[in-house]
């Protein structure tokens, strides 16, 4: 979901780029460990030459580097509303991700990390209200922060057994919207496809 962050902006802003895949679960390439050496993690943006680590940290690069006069830029030019997203793009990282990690990644916890999800999401969608997007009309960074966890729902349901439409329809009507857009169209990959992923890597973890 990280990933799909960097490519959703660079799309939105119609920036042309090359696209690599790291296979992490196996030996990580020298281009990754010489442009990410602290963390060795996906994804990294090169730039000429040099490298941006941590995905919201590239939205925003992406988003002051390449400004079109012709497309509303991804983050608020008001400091305040500027903040803001920020904080909410925060939000989603220490909070969605921790809570969607702990539904599949650990035996036993399931349910009760999926409660917890549903609460942050909850809280989601109270500061979405009745807005289009989360910046009013204007698809932007906290959109693109939360919409590739997205395609991990259907995992989320399965193993914490909850239906998020039915907790959550607002979001979900959301998501929909951010996915007839092209640059998020083109970025998520199919749910099922996730799902069947992580059943595999539970399965390799001993936890089916």
């Amino acid at each position: 979901m990280f990933g799909m962050r960097t490519r959703i902006a660079l799309e939105e802003k119609k920036v042309e780029y090359e696209y690599r895949e790291e296979d992490l679960l196996n030996k990580k390439s020298s281009l990754l460990l010489e442009m990410n050496p602290i963390h060795k993690k996906i994804p990294v943006l090169i730039h000429n030459g040099k490298p941006i680590c941590e995905s919201l940290n590239q939205v925003e690069y992406i988003d002051e580097t390449w400004p079109d006069k012709n497309r509303n830029s991804l983050l608020p030019s008001d400091p305040y509303k500027r903040s803001q997203a920020k904080f909410w793009g925060d939000f989603i990282d220490k909070k969605v991700n921790v809570a969607g990690r702990r539904i599949w990644a650990t035996k036993g916890e399931e349910e009760e990390a999926c409660k917890e999800l549903i609460e942050i999401l909850k809280t989601l969608e109270l500061e979405l209200g009745d807005k289009i997007y989360f910046g009013g009309e204007t698809f932007g960074y906290v959109d693109i922060a939360l919409i590739g966890f997205y395609s991990w729902f259907g995992v989320y349901e399965k193993y914490g057994n909850v239906s998020i439409e039915t907790e959550c329809p607002k979001l979900i009507a959301w998501a929909k919207r951010c996915l007839q857009r092209e640059s998020v169209a083109k970025a998520l990959p199919e749910p099922e496809k996730v799902t069947s992923f992580i059943s595999e890597r539970r399965a390799k973890l001993g936890f089916e």
